[in-house]
Protein backbone atom coordinates (compact mmCIF):
# COMPACT_ATOMS: atom_id res chain seq x y z
CA UNK A 1 0.00 0.00 0.00
CA UNK A 2 1.24 3.50 -0.81
CA UNK A 3 1.72 6.20 1.86
CA UNK A 4 -1.11 8.36 0.52
CA UNK A 5 -3.46 5.33 0.61
CA UNK A 6 -2.50 4.66 4.24
CA UNK A 7 -3.37 8.26 5.12
CA UNK A 8 -6.59 8.35 3.05
CA UNK A 9 -7.78 5.05 4.57
CA UNK A 10 -7.14 6.46 8.05
CA UNK A 11 -4.68 3.68 8.84
CA UNK A 12 -1.96 6.05 10.03
CA UNK A 13 -1.88 9.66 11.16
CA UNK A 14 1.21 11.60 10.20
CA UNK A 15 -0.31 14.94 11.20
CA UNK A 16 1.57 15.29 14.46
CA UNK A 17 4.97 14.47 12.99
CA UNK A 18 7.27 17.43 12.25
CA UNK A 19 7.99 17.70 8.50
CA UNK A 20 11.68 16.79 8.86
CA UNK A 21 10.80 13.51 10.61
CA UNK A 22 8.06 12.78 8.09
CA UNK A 23 10.46 13.39 5.19
CA UNK A 24 13.07 11.06 6.67
CA UNK A 25 10.49 8.31 7.14
CA UNK A 26 9.08 8.92 3.68
CA UNK A 27 12.54 8.63 2.12
CA UNK A 28 13.22 5.40 4.01
CA UNK A 29 9.89 3.87 3.00
CA UNK A 30 10.40 5.04 -0.59
CA UNK A 31 13.83 3.43 -0.75
CA UNK A 32 12.42 0.10 0.46
CA UNK A 33 9.55 0.19 -2.04
CA UNK A 34 11.77 1.32 -4.89
CA UNK A 35 14.36 -1.38 -4.17
CA UNK A 36 11.69 -4.12 -4.14
CA UNK A 37 10.20 -2.83 -7.42
CA UNK A 38 13.62 -2.45 -9.07
CA UNK A 39 14.80 -5.89 -7.92
CA UNK A 40 11.69 -7.41 -9.50
CA UNK A 41 12.03 -5.34 -12.68
CA UNK A 42 15.74 -6.08 -13.23
CA UNK A 43 15.55 -9.72 -12.22
CA UNK A 44 19.08 -10.85 -13.05
CA UNK A 45 20.78 -8.66 -10.44
CA UNK A 46 19.67 -6.62 -7.46
CA UNK A 47 18.99 -2.89 -7.52
CA UNK A 48 22.08 -2.30 -5.35
CA UNK A 49 24.21 -4.19 -7.86
CA UNK A 50 22.68 -2.25 -10.75
CA UNK A 51 23.21 1.04 -8.89
CA UNK A 52 26.88 0.12 -8.46
CA UNK A 53 27.11 -0.39 -12.24
CA UNK A 54 25.48 3.01 -12.83
CA UNK A 55 27.96 4.66 -10.46
CA UNK A 56 30.93 2.94 -12.12
CA UNK A 57 29.70 4.28 -15.47
CA UNK A 58 29.56 7.81 -14.05
CA UNK A 59 33.17 7.74 -12.82
CA UNK A 60 35.64 9.56 -15.06
CA UNK A 61 38.11 6.68 -14.70
CA UNK A 62 37.73 3.10 -13.53
CA UNK A 63 37.14 3.49 -9.78
CA UNK A 64 38.79 1.74 -6.87
CA UNK A 65 36.59 0.10 -4.27
CA UNK A 66 37.23 3.08 -1.97
CA UNK A 67 36.18 5.50 -4.72
CA UNK A 68 33.00 3.52 -5.26
CA UNK A 69 32.32 3.33 -1.51
CA UNK A 70 32.32 7.14 -1.40
CA UNK A 71 30.03 7.44 -4.43
CA UNK A 72 27.59 4.78 -3.18
CA UNK A 73 27.66 6.04 0.40
CA UNK A 74 28.33 2.55 1.69
CA UNK A 75 31.11 0.76 3.56
CA UNK A 76 34.12 -0.76 1.82
CA UNK A 77 32.97 -4.23 2.93
CA UNK A 78 29.43 -3.81 1.55
CA UNK A 79 30.71 -2.48 -1.78
CA UNK A 80 33.24 -5.32 -2.02
CA UNK A 81 30.43 -7.87 -1.52
CA UNK A 82 28.30 -6.21 -4.21
CA UNK A 83 31.26 -6.20 -6.61
CA UNK A 84 32.15 -9.84 -5.90
CA UNK A 85 28.59 -10.83 -6.84
CA UNK A 86 28.85 -8.77 -10.03
CA UNK A 87 32.24 -10.37 -10.75
CA UNK A 88 30.77 -13.87 -10.32
CA UNK A 89 28.15 -12.96 -12.96
CA UNK A 90 30.87 -11.72 -15.31
CA UNK A 91 29.72 -8.08 -15.16
CA UNK A 92 32.84 -6.52 -13.59
CA UNK A 93 36.52 -7.31 -13.35
CA UNK A 94 39.22 -6.17 -10.96
CA UNK A 95 42.39 -4.90 -12.61
CA UNK A 96 45.54 -3.55 -10.96
CA UNK A 97 46.07 0.19 -11.15
CA UNK A 98 48.71 1.17 -13.72
CA UNK A 99 50.58 3.44 -11.26
CA UNK A 100 50.00 1.69 -7.95
CA UNK A 101 49.75 -2.10 -8.20
CA UNK A 102 48.32 -2.27 -4.65
CA UNK A 103 45.12 -0.60 -5.89
CA UNK A 104 42.47 -2.58 -7.71
CA UNK A 105 40.36 -0.80 -10.32
CA UNK A 106 36.80 -1.93 -11.03
CA UNK A 107 36.14 -2.37 -14.74
CA UNK A 108 32.84 -3.10 -16.47
CA UNK A 109 32.92 -6.03 -18.87
CA UNK A 110 31.45 -6.31 -22.35
CA UNK A 111 28.80 -8.59 -20.84
CA UNK A 112 27.86 -5.73 -18.50
CA UNK A 113 27.47 -3.26 -21.36
CA UNK A 114 25.23 -5.79 -23.15
CA UNK A 115 23.18 -6.23 -19.97
CA UNK A 116 22.74 -2.46 -19.66
CA UNK A 117 21.71 -2.17 -23.29
CA UNK A 118 19.08 -4.94 -22.84
CA UNK A 119 17.61 -3.19 -19.78
CA UNK A 120 17.80 0.40 -21.03
CA UNK A 121 14.22 0.65 -22.34
CA UNK A 122 12.69 -0.90 -19.23
CA UNK A 123 14.63 1.48 -16.98
CA UNK A 124 13.64 4.50 -19.05
CA UNK A 125 9.95 3.46 -18.98
CA UNK A 126 10.00 3.10 -15.19
CA UNK A 127 11.71 6.47 -14.74
CA UNK A 128 9.22 8.22 -17.03
CA UNK A 129 6.30 6.67 -15.16
CA UNK A 130 7.72 7.51 -11.72
CA UNK A 131 8.42 11.14 -12.55
CA UNK A 132 5.40 11.82 -14.77
CA UNK A 133 3.83 15.19 -14.02
CA UNK A 134 6.69 16.41 -11.83
CA UNK A 135 8.25 19.61 -13.20
CA UNK A 136 12.04 19.64 -13.56
CA UNK A 137 12.26 22.65 -11.21
CA UNK A 138 10.63 20.55 -8.46
CA UNK A 139 13.08 17.71 -9.07
CA UNK A 140 16.00 20.15 -8.92
CA UNK A 141 14.71 21.62 -5.64
CA UNK A 142 14.36 18.10 -4.20
CA UNK A 143 17.92 17.28 -5.28
CA UNK A 144 19.24 20.48 -3.67
CA UNK A 145 17.35 19.75 -0.45
CA UNK A 146 18.62 16.18 -0.16
CA UNK A 147 22.18 17.29 -0.94
CA UNK A 148 21.94 19.93 1.81
CA UNK A 149 20.63 17.33 4.27
CA UNK A 150 23.55 15.05 3.37
CA UNK A 151 25.98 17.96 3.78
CA UNK A 152 24.53 18.67 7.24
CA UNK A 153 25.03 15.00 8.19
CA UNK A 154 28.74 15.23 7.39
CA UNK A 155 29.31 18.37 9.45
CA UNK A 156 30.43 17.67 12.97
Amino acid sequence: MKINELVQNDIVDFGAIPPAYFLLGLLSAFENRFQAMADKMIGEISWKQFFAIICIQMCKEDPTINDLSDVLGSSHQNVKQILLKLESKGLVEFKPDAKDKRKQRVVLTEKCYEFCKRNDDVGRDVMEKMFAGIPEKDLNKTIQTIMKIESNMREE
